[in-house]
Parts: structure tokens; C-alpha cells; sequence
């Protein structure tokens, strides 16, 4: 039975379109023939790490704050890691509303910077984001501000829905769209749509391993509240989905699968390394379980990669694990006298064999290290994983051993 709920947001779903459309992009949706290859299926990636402010959280922030701004709304307030955030400035800027931001302290400095940036006040808060939407409570009834919730509203679901109008527009045969899955607004939005207009289309949603509490509440038969952990994919950890998000989701999803925070690293460097795009963590979940096998793929499948606001600091650790996994970068560690020229006649065997040193560690004080001698770790990107081997033995005769520790 479809859900009345889900029958509203679908309903009002066309006037966002017309809305989301004026303020924001219709994002490509592209076949990758690399991940089609690697999963068995025509795979076409929905890009929303190419909208406005990064990610699709625009859509439904933009429709909701036009809605409170036809009321007489002069002011807004909102809780988020970081992309429902930058939604509702950019929106709070577009219809000339004050905009204050509740975000956890944990949250990555560049989308605390980009909220800023469109002109939000920003107020840090609590270590997750169910501790930061108290707060947004608490400024509310102080301050007069209406509450803008990133997933439990109809506008906001509404908003999302868009993708999906967009996505059949751009594919007519459609046979699984993966959708990440937070609060469950977004996979709420998609399913109102999809589940209408192509009702034998799956829609299959992905939570991270670190916070599975759409599929434990159905597990459980209603919203149940979990505790977390820290996820690659900061944009779906919360405790709790939403009541409005459970009801639709429960009743139409065909499937929700888990990814581990290596298969979304994995997923990260794949879409970086191969196709060429920039994803967070929370964007490249649904790309995370093709690539695990965890899904069934057939036919014409589409992905949402739902957002590319990755911290740096993120992205150079995702990269340099992604490239020791493929044996693109290696780590050496051994031990060496602690005197002139010891450290230089290493790197000179490394060098003869086309490495190139990405970072060294010089450590004179290790338990059970001989005096005069020193540690050494060095990070290496090397041709191919038989030049390791090579550079082992070259080591090795010259005196030191060294062994691969990654």
C-alpha cells in the first residue's frame, strides 16, 4: 500500500520542481564504463556532487525556505554536519532570509567555511547531529526562528524528489536506483517518485556499517534510536530517522544494504582515480556497495553520488590507503646507523629504482632500539609491486633490512 505520506510529498514534489530548477542545476546523470565493467551492469551516476553548494541537500532547503518565505518566515534555523547547512544559507540568501546554523563540533572545517560563506551565522554544538538539532531547538523558541529539519518535513522530502523527476527524464528504462541513506529524506523523496511513476523500478538504499538506523528500525518495526559511530560518510550519521522518513521507507524500499568505512574509501578513490569525480564519503556510499558486490546489479542502474564536500585532510588519507590497496604507494620501514649519510644512500636505492618519496619518518628513540641506530619509515610511490621487491633486496645488500608494512 503507498503511503499517504508518501502520496503528499509526491504531490507536491512538481512544485518544487519548478522551483528547485530556477535556483539550482539539473545535474548530468553519466554512464561510467569503468564501474560498469567492475559490477556486471550499465551503471549511470547521478551527479549531484556537481550542484550548487556540493550536494543535493540544496534541492529540498531550497523548496522548504521558499515555502516559509510565501508564509512571511524572515528568519531560519537549521542543524546539519555541513550540506543541509550550506543548503539553507544558500536558500536563507537567495529569498533574503537570516539564516543561524547548528553544526557539530566534528564537523569539517570546509563546510563550516562554505555555510559561512553563504552568509549563515554559524553556531558549533554537540558531536553529533542529533546533539546539534537540541540546540537548533533551543535558538528557535529563544530567538523566533523557524526550524528547518534536514529530512522529517514534506517540503524537504519534496525538494529531494526532484532528482527523481529528473532521472527518469534522463533515462526512460530504469531498473535500481541506490540511494544513500541519512535521515531518510532523500531515499523518502526518491521513493515517492519512483515508486509512483515506475513502480518495477528497486530502489535499494545504502547505510555506513558505523550507523545502520533506517535498517534497524525496520528491523524493529519503528524508529529506534542506535548510537553511532564516527563514518567517512558524516552526512548519514545520525541516531534516529525521522517518523515522516520512517513511515515512507519502511513500506517501499526493496532493499537496504551496509558498507564498511574501507568500502567507502574504496568508493571514494575508484570515482576519483577512474572517473574522474571528487565524492564525500555519504556521496559515494551508493557507488560503495556496487563496487562490494553487496547488490545484485542488473540492467540500467543508477547511483546517486549526493554530494563532493570532502575535507582535504580526508581526501589525502582516503587517496594514499586507495593507492597502497592498488600497490601505487608502499610503506618501507627499517632500521639504520643513526650517522652521515646512512639516510642518503637509502633513498639512493630507492631512487635508482624509480621510487618517488612521498614522506619520511626519523625516529632516534624506539623500545629495544641499539644505540646509535634510528627507525626509519618512509612512504613510497613506486612503479609496480615488483620494483618493491627489487629495492627490498638492494637494501638488504647493502646492509639494512627493511620490510613492506603497506
Amino acid at each position: 500500500m503507498f503511503p499517504e505520506i508518501a502520496n503528499e510529498v509526491f504531490s507536491r514534489s512538481k512544485e518544487a520542481l519548478e522551483i528547485v530548477s530556477k535556483y539550482a542545476h539539473r545535474t548530468p546523470l553519466e554512464r561510467s564504463n569503468t564501474i560498469s565493467k567492475m559490477v556486471g551492469a550499465n551503471v549511470y551516476l547521478k551527479l549531484e556532487n556537481l550542484q550548487k553548494t556540493g550536494a543535493f541537500k540544496v534541492r529540498g532547503a531550497l523548496y522548504k525556505v521558499y515555502k516559509l518565505h510565501q508564509q512571511g518566515v524572515k528568519g531560519v534555523v537549521a542543524a546539519s554536519a555541513g550540506n543541509h547547512a550550506q543548503g539553507v544559507a544558500y536558500g536563507a540568501s537567495v529569498f533574503g532570509m537570516r539564516a543561524v546554523i547548528v553544526m557539530p563540533e566534528t564537523a569539517s572545517i570546509a563546510k563550516v567555511e562554505a555555510t559561512r560563506g553563504y552568509g549563515a551565522e554559524v553556531v558549533l554544538y554537540g558531536a553529533v547531529y542529533d546533539d546539534a538539532e537540541r540546540k537548533a531547538r533551543e535558538i528557535a523558541e529563544k530567538e523566533g526562528l523557524v526550524m528547518v529539519h534536514p529530512f522529517n518535513d514534506v517540503d524537504i522530502m519534496a525538494g529531494q524528489a526532484t532528482i527523481a523527476w529528473e532521472v527518469l527524464e534522463q533515462l526512460k528504462e530504469i531498473d535500481a536506483v541506490i540511494v544513500p541513506i541519512g535521515g531518510g529524506g532523500l531515499a523518502s523523496g526518491i521513493l515517492s517518485v519512483i515508486k509512483k511513476v515506475s513502480p518495477k523500478t528497486k530502489v535499494i538504499g545504502v547505510e555506513p556499517e558505523a550507523a545502520p538506523k533506517m535498517l534497524t528500525s525496520i528491523k524493529e518495526g519503528k524508529p529506534v534510536t542506535i548510537e553511532p559511530k564516527p563514518s567517512l560518510a558524516d552526512g548519514l550519521v545520525t541516531k534516529r530517522p525521522g517518523d515522516l522518513t520512517f513511515e515512507i521507507v519502511s513500506k517501499l524500499i526493496d532493499d537496504i544494504v551496509t558498507v564498511s568505512e574501507r568500502e567507502i574509501a574504496h568508493a571514494i578513490y575508484i570515482l576519483l582515480e577512474r572517473c574522474k569525480l571528487l565524492a564525500e564519503g555519504a556521496g559515494a556510499a551508493s557507488v560503495a556497495a556496487l563496487l562490494s558486490g553487496k547488490i545484485d546489479a542488473k540492467g540500467n542502474v543508477v547511483a546517486l553520488v549526493t554530494g563532493g564536500n570532502i575535507d582535504i585532510t580526508v581526501l589525502h588519507r582516503v587517496l594514499i590507503e586507495g593507492m597502497c590497496e592498488s600497490g601505487r604507494v608502499t610503506i618501507l620501514r627499517g632500521v639504520v646507523p643513526d650517522v652521515p649519510g646512512s639516510l642518503s644512500r637509502v633513498l639512493s636505492v630507492i631512487a635508482r629504482s624509480r621510487g618517488n618519496v612521498l614522506e619520511v619518518k626519523h625516529l632516534r628513540h624506539s623500545p629495544g632500539l641499539d644505540p646509535w641506530h634510528a627507525v626509519v619509515e618512509i612512504i613510497v610511490e613506486v612503479p609496480s609491486k615488483d620494483v618493491v621487491q627489487r629495492m627490498l633486496r638492494d637494501l638488504e645488500a647493502m646492509g639494512v633490512q627493511f620490510n613492506e608494512v603497506g
